[in-house]
């Protein structure tokens, strides 16, 4: 037998290897024993090196992704107030705010794709090795397509949960630390997952809310807020003058040094809103910082109280007569 025959014999798996162990002595034993000892040990340790290559690479896409989504491509918009003398002061809280918020956001979204890349490159790479080991992958592809359909089928609330929570960490619809309406569950986010959102109400109750259930969502702490007061006041008085007085609370408010960078517009009057059985009402509008909305028109309300009292407009209020009678004279006295 010659040795060309005598190599393709003993290396009929197309071993590299053992062809070139094979041509060189002619030994059909040396060239298996070289293709045990070098031939899928060497090529298990390339598959290995490779993807260890391959996830070092794409991590550091990742890294330089996430580095340039936490810096906005231009200036930042910033919230600014001008006063009567001309005076415009930047909301550097608000800035920071949303500083911190798009870092958080950055870095969760390059640690869910450095989670997505290591698994699907450890699958392959396993499944590889299973392969140049001489194991028959085909079963196992097969079965992980039926474990696939499988899970397809008998797990879509815990697949539907997953994506909406991806969608909702990537498009930034709220983090921990606002104060949001889900539409069952309201109250200030305490933990976001993949699969659930924690947060608690204003009564201390915690709510777990699956991402998937989520249907819409209304927050309260992005970007800016808005304090909306509707102030009723009697049909006997001067709306000019209510107006006059409204505007010069708001006004004082948003001149006051200890609003400075919570009011971030001038506040507004726009006016009478409604007239009901009460008395007329008059609504004012104040921009605010996130999350300052409510401190804000509690101020706002006690500052509207004393000026009212001050300038004598009354505000209704119900009241209620009581009638005894009288039983000496057979009359009624209130």
């Amino acid at each position: 037998m010659s040795v060309v025959s005598a190599a393709s014999s003993a290396c009929s798996d197309g071993g590299t290897i053992c062809d070139w162990v094979m041509r060189a002595t002619g030994s059909r034993r040396v060239a298996d024993a070289a293709d045990l000892v070098f031939g899928a040990p060497l090529t298990i340790t390339l598959i290995v090196a490779l993807t260890l290559v391959a996830r070092w690479a794409m991590h550091r896409v990742v890294d330089r992704v996430v580095r340039q989504a936490e810096t906005p491509m231009g200036m930042p918009q910033r919230l600014a107030r001008t006063g009567s003398v001309g005076r415009s002061t930047e909301s550097s809280t608000g800035d920071l705010v949303a500083t911190t918020r798009r870092v958080q956001r950055a870095k969760t979204i390059g640690s869910l794709l450095k989670s997505m890349i290591s698994g699907v490159l450890v699958a392959v790479a396993l499944t590889m090795v299973l392969s140049e080991l001489g194991v028959n992958i085909a079963p196992i592809l097969a079965s992980a397509g039926i474990v696939g359909i499988a899970l397809g089928f008998g797990a879509q609330a815990l697949v539907k949960d997953f994506l909406s929570g991806i969608f909702m960490i990537f498009e930034d619809q709220y983090g921990v630390g606002d104060v949001v309406d889900l539409g069952e569950a309201s109250g200030t986010v305490e933990a976001v997952t993949l699969r659930v959102t924690r947060l608690r109400d204003i009564n201390g109750t915690v709510w777990y809310v699956r991402n998937g259930e989520i249907l819409r969502v209304g927050n309260m702490s992005q970007n800016w807020a808005r304090a909306v007061l509707d102030v009723t006041v009697s049909y006997e008085a001067d709306l000019v003058e209510v107006r006059r007085v409204l505007a010069e609370v708001a006004t004082d408010l948003w001149h006051d040094e200890e609003f400075r960078g919570r009011v971030v517009e001038e506040p507004e009057v726009p006016g009478v809103e409604s007239m009901t059985a009460e008395g007329v009402v008059v609504r004012v509008t104040v921009k605010t910082a996130p999350m300052e909305q409510w401190g804000v028109a509690r101020t706002l309300r006690e500052r509207i109280k004393a000026r009212f009292d001050h300038e004598g407009i009354r505000i209704p209020h119900t009241r209620y007569v009581e009638v005894v009678a009288d039983e000496a004279s057979g009359t009624m006295a209130p």
